[in-house]
């Protein structure tokens, strides 16, 4: 079993970021387990907590940036794709400015200083998420195509394509492990197209750009009078074209480097998916709009399969609320009681716990002689269950009822016999808004499911 990771010890940084010109301070700081990636401002006096999560997701035109409760982090891939190539899945990020430091357009500085301090194999067991059957997406607008497929590893193959009347470069680079992130991918640099650059330059971005933190492609003719003006931009004199295309403020550490850089941003971007991948996944025209578009993609599908995964139950341990605590919140009672435990309650989730016992009334006539729980009141079991989850969210939940409108599409997998015990597992579909709850139930019995269905419920307070 494959444990979690974090890092021995703190590690810090400080540059200015690509696009701010700011300063910035950074932290990494070690992390307890299933905390996962966090960033804190410590420069807000709230100190905000923005997690590197996909729902957080702001502005992906020129980097990635995240964004909680009007609180924002920008350009936060390179660090994220170091982070996840080094297989850490605990730390707290503490920054005290709005960007991540830019460095030298890679992820090289972050890896090694990771590498020196080292990591702390942790108890909590690694969750990956895996890909199990082809998975595609494509973007007509910009023909960006991904192909994502199962595999033991996460694989990565990427090419990109540009073609005009200066430069032509079709480049191809791929990863197959990411335990070779670091030497393969992390010390690639951020490019841009000189066209880019004179409009980033324009609009007054790249602020805390420079000659030493990117790879500048030369895409279109240019004349000495614009060659005179990058050189002030950069104040160098000795700027000029190298034969290969590029500007010569770099050499290249890797003749398809561009190609490399699109992994290292894929990689950062899919971390916001917020577990590392088993799978292959093949891009045409990566980019940071279009990566955590595929991102997007792939967390609802990794959201259905949570929801299919039967919740461990701690049997030795106390229900969070008998059925006495649950008569105190519920109206039914017997005989019309059916639910008999709650084992979790969280503000989009509750997880509620059914012992099938043979002496109950309704085994009597279904069926005298081969009984089976029948799928009405299996649905009516899930429905308490949800309407736990619901009346919690109001104060006096006994002077409410909970009242279901619709039940779609309901399932039955498999029969329901006394001995059993039902787990049920609900999660909010959409935040409660005007007294409506949309949930999504399934009943386990030995981790198999044996019901499924979606409730649409009404809380009201009683006349």
């Amino acid at each position: 079993m494959e444990k979690q990771k974090t890092i021995k010890n703190v590690i810090s940084f400080s540059g200015k970021g690509i696009h701010t010109g700011v300063l910035t301070n950074i932290n990494i700081l070690p992390a307890k387990e299933n905390t996962g990636i966090k960033f804190i401002r410590t420069d807000l006096k709230e100190k905000p907590i923005i997690e590197a999560n996909i729902d957080n997701l702001f502005i992906t035109k020129r980097s990635t940036s995240l964004k909680k409760n009007n609180n924002e982090v920008h350009t936060v891939e390179h660090l994220l794709a170091a982070i996840t190539g080094a297989s850490i899945d605990n730390v707290i990020i503490e920054i005290d400015n709005i960007e991540v430091p830019i460095l030298d357009g890679s992820s090289i500085k972050y890896t090694k200083e990771i590498e020196n301090t080292g990591l702390k194999i942790q108890n909590a067991e690694k969750k990956y998420f895996e890909i199990k059957k082809n998975i595609s997406f494509k973007d007509d607008k910009t023909g960006t195509e991904f192909f994502a497929s199962p595999s033991n590893n996460f694989e990565i193959e990427v090419i990109i394509n540009y073609n005009c009347e200066q430069l032509e470069m079709q480049q191809h680079a791929e990863i197959n492990d990411i335990s070779k992130f670091n030497t393969d991918i992390s010390p690639s640099r951020t490019f841009c197209f000189l066209h880019e650059l004179e409009d980033l330059i324009n609009n007054n971005l790249v602020k805390g750009g420079d000659i030493n933190n990117a790879i500048v492609l030369v895409d279109k003719k240019i004349e000495e009078k614009q060659l005179l003006k990058i050189k002030k931009i950069f104040n160098n004199q000795k700027i000029q074209i190298n034969k290969n295309g590029t500007l010569n403020n770099l050499e290249l550490r890797f003749e398809n480097e561009p190609a490399r850089h699109k992994i290292l941003d894929l990689i950062g971007d899919l971390t916001l998916l917020g577990k590392p991948i088993k799978g292959k996944i093949k891009v045409f025209k990566p980019g940071h709009k279009n990566n955590t578009k595929f991102a997007k993609k792939l967390k609802k599908i990794m959201s259905k399969e949570k929801l299919k995964l039967a919740p461990e139950i701690k049997w030795k341990e106390k229900p969070l609320y008998n059925k006495e605590k649950i008569k105190s919140i519920l109206p039914h009672r017997d005989p019309f009681l059916f639910i008999d435990e709650i084992r979790d309650l969280g503000e989009d989730y509750i997880i509620g716990v059914k012992y099938v016992k043979a002496n109950e009334e309704y085994f009597k006539g279904h069926f005298p002689n081969e009984p089976v729980m029948p799928g009405v009141l299996q649905l009516e079991t899930m429905a308490q269950t949800g309407g736990v989850l619901i009346l919690s969210t109001v104060k006096n939940p006994q002077d409410y009822l909970t009242f279901f409108m619709k039940i779609d599409n309901a399932k039955f997998k498999q029969k329901v016999v006394p001995g059993n015990t039902i787990i049920f597992k609900l999660n909010l579909l959409s935040p409660i808004r005007r007294g409506l709850c949309h949930m999504h139930g399934i009943g386990f019995v030995d981790d198999k499911i044996v019901v499924e269905a979606d409730l649409l419920a009404q809380i009201a307070p009683k006349k």
